[in-house]
């Protein structure tokens, strides 16, 4: 069928918003105001690991300009929230697991009275021994981040015998891979603004995912979710790290708080230190091919630092580990991951979704092994590609096209012809 046949396949087609964009008549969450606005800022933790032992908010509250001030005894709901677990919570009620947790949220007529609340607050905090590296929280003698300990959550595929694969080898490859803790650093800043009509209250958010932040909103607020309505600014940039809540829920109570609608908008530096990052990874791997060059067996463990909250840590897990062997058929294989909780910024979902970390490592890998077979990388890798018929670490069956060979050989011709 040609291209034309298709309305959308195959053809250019304008951006629905770039004309918008070119013109500056796009609403961005900053650029939306209404008559009666107030201010909101955060007071967040300076400490990465603590209890809260007092915490008096009454000098903020006497504050010229500021209309409310709110604390974890303010939040009518669950004062939780989580995508996959409800361990976060809206404010910090007593257990401080990280720099930035939100302890308290100001309204006021301008932000420099927001300003002058949050000095104002007052706040005694016995400081707790922290971790920073996954492997040292693992250990039983570890600060405890969670009752139940720190490691979150494991996966483990299996594959065939890993101990005949070995021995079937008659090169191996053993390496450590770290990646580090990586920032979205989208152009906008978080941003929301909040506002009530009625028993209607519309939340207008820079967010990736609307309907989560209906039910979050709704859970805390302790109302039917019928009462929430989120709107989808115009958002500059996300790239996974607009899926987590940020002031949703914030704007929503003060705004119910005070009668008067409310914007929350993230300075850079609360930007950087409260969205949640791409998980650092610690990956032991180890590799064995024939002198043919068929790979024979890939043994793996990877940890992944999920930080302070779990956000999306689970599914990057089990993400990651699935691809671990990367595009290539391996026979034996046996991969241990783990998702650890830290002291450190949380991590969540960001492109990729966990596999450009074990991209990295298995590719290492492939050259290495290439190299001490005296074999060209390319040639190597073309040997073990999934084909039709291939079975991943996993088990599955590709029964369909495979386009990974075809890719392979027109990157490599094309690197070829650019260098000369």
């Amino acid at each position: 069928m040609a291209a034309q046949d298709f309305a959308v396949v195959g053809q250019s087609l304008k951006k629905v918003d770039a004309v918008e964009k070119v013109l500056g008549k796009a609403r961005f969450g900053d650029d939306l105001s209404f008559p009666g606005m107030l201010y909101a800022k955060v007071f967040r933790s300076q400490v990465p690991h603590g209890t809260i032992k007092k915490l008096d908010v009454s000098k903020a509250r006497q504050v010229e300009g500021v209309h409310g001030v709110i604390t974890a005894a303010d939040v009518p709901g669950s004062n939780s929230h989580g995508i996959i677990l409800k361990d976060e919570p809206v404010l910090v009620k007593d257990h401080i697991r990280k720099v930035g947790d939100p302890i308290a949220v100001v309204a006021a007529e301008t932000k420099e009275a927001c300003d002058r609340a949050l000095a104002a607050i007052e706040i005694e905090i016995e400081e707790l021994p922290a971790v920073f590296d996954p492997i040292e929280a693992m250990k039983e003698d570890a600060p405890k981040l969670y009752e139940k300990g720190n490691i979150l959550a494991t996966c483990k595929i299996v594959k065939g015998d890993i101990e005949e694969g070995f021995r079937n080898s008659d090169v191996v490859v053993a390496n450590t891979y770290r990646t580090v803790l990586q920032e979205h650093a989208y152009i906008e800043p978080e941003v929301c603004v909040a506002k009530v009509e009625g028993d209607q209250i519309t939340v207008w958010a820079s967010t990736q995912n609307t309907h989560y932040d209906q039910k979050e909103i709704a859970r805390n607020l302790g109302v039917n979710i019928n009462k929430v309505r989120v709107i989808q600014a115009v958002t500059g940039g996300g790239f996974g790290g607009k899926l987590d809540l940020c002031a949703q829920v914030h704007v929503a109570l003060l705004a119910l708080k005070t009668g008067r609608p409310v914007k929350l908008v993230y300075s850079r530096e609360e930007s950087l230190q409260c969205s949640s990052k791409r998980h650092p990874y610690i990956m032991e791997v180890k590799t064995g091919a024939r002198k043919d060059g068929k790979l024979m067996a890939f043994e793996a463990t990877l940890i992944a630092d999920t930080g302070a909250y779990a956000s999306y840590g689970p599914g990057v897990l089990t993400r990651g580990a699935v691809h671990f062997t990367g595009p290539y058929e391996v026979p034996h294989v046996k991969i241990t991951g783990y998702s650890v909780y830290t002291n450190n910024p949380t991590a969540g979902a960001m492109r990729g979704f966990g596999v450009p970390q074990v991209a990295f490592a298995h590719e290492q890998q492939m050259d290495q092994l290439a190299e001490k077979l005296g074999m060209d990388p390319v040639e190597f890798r073309l040997i073990n590609v999934f084909r039709p018929g291939s079975v991943t670490a996993t088990g599955q069956v590709l029964e369909h096209s495979v386009g990974i060979m075809e890719t392979i050989k027109q990157a490599a011709a094309k690197a070829r012809e650019l260098m000369g």
